[in-house]
């Protein structure tokens, strides 16, 4: 019988078959051992229906359908499947590099669970539009994550089976990388960061879907930290300061190298306070509606 394979790729999917053919296509281009890694993708039930996720997979993974909605559950039922001694979770819109997998699993040697890095892609990098701009400079700070926030992102994370097992899956309705690094931590599991490990992800483009994405987020957060009399009282004060934080983080748009021109780095800077203004609303509301 073949034995099983080393580590396990487990790539959370919905609705999205242009990125998943470029998330596998580029998963086939790695460095490390084909033949030691598997490729599991764990469709959410896609509207499109499972032949059709089947199809794009074109033999490169073998697919499972989970149909809990969330990347969490979806993340849960591909490791219910996953045979390798060491999981790899990488989102099905992210674009690995040739070395992604080999670096992060070499990582592991030093530390109990590895999150990697994201760099901000852009669609055309002559017309960045405000959002992308906005991006570039404040999306995926992976090291910040883990270094000043204690969690690795969940779409870019490394570790052992016997750690996942060990902490539990991804939970529904709360932050759910912050909330399974808190409880990998909080089991004294050490976490680290590896640059290395690198996988590129497309920058929002619109309006639209940065507000999509920070609603989220808010919903995920309030859900992990704004409950209970304390946490309410944290989140009022975290909600009132979102204004003042875009005053704070002006310097880092002038200061950032990942802008090449004034007009991108002044369309940056109004996203930044018009999203935090926004932010400021929509986290007052959250609150608002669990004391109603």
């Amino acid at each position: 019988m073949t034995p099983p394979p080393r580590v396990s790729v487990i790539v959370p999917h919905y609705n999205d078959l242009k990125g998943l053919d470029i998330c596998l296509r580029l998963l086939e281009q790695q460095t490390f051992p084909r033949g030691d890694f598997e490729v599991i993708v764990a469709d959410n039930a896609s509207p499109q229906g499972p032949e059709a996720v089947e199809r794009t997979i074109a033999g490169r993974a073998r697919m499972v359908v989970v149909s809990e909605k969330g990347a969490g559950p979806a993340r849960n039922g591909g490791v219910a499947v996953a045979r390798g001694e060491i999981l790899a979770f990488v989102d099905s819109d992210c674009q690995a590099e040739p070395q992604w997998l080999a670096e992060g699993v070499a990582a592991l040697a030093n530390y109990d669970f590895v999150g990697g890095s994201v760099s901000v892609l852009v669609e055309d990098p002559a017309r960045i539009t405000p959002i992308e701009a906005f991006e570039r400079v404040f999306a995926f700070d992976m090291e910040s994550y883990v270094r000043d926030k204690n969690f690795a992102g969940s779409g870019n994370l490394f570790c052992p089976r016997t750690v996942f097992d060990k902490v539990g899956g991804f939970r529904t309705g709360v932050s759910e990388d912050t909330d399974w690094s808190h409880r990998a931590l909080a089991e004294g599991f050490r976490l680290g960061y590896c640059d290395a490990a690198r996988v590129g992800h497309p920058a929002r483009r619109t309006w639209a879907e940065l507000h999509a994405k920070w609603r989220r987020i808010n919903a995920e957060s309030f859900g992990l930290f704004g409950h209970g009399a304390a946490g309410g009282v944290k989140w009022l004060a975290r909600s009132l300061a979102m204004p003042l934080s875009a005053v704070a983080h002006t310097p880092k748009v002038f200061a950032s190298d990942k802008l090449d021109q004034m007009s991108q780095r002044l369309a940056a800077l109004s996203v930044l306070y018009r999203l935090r203004f926004w932010r400021m609303g929509d986290c007052l509301r959250l609150l608002l509606g669990a004391r109603a």
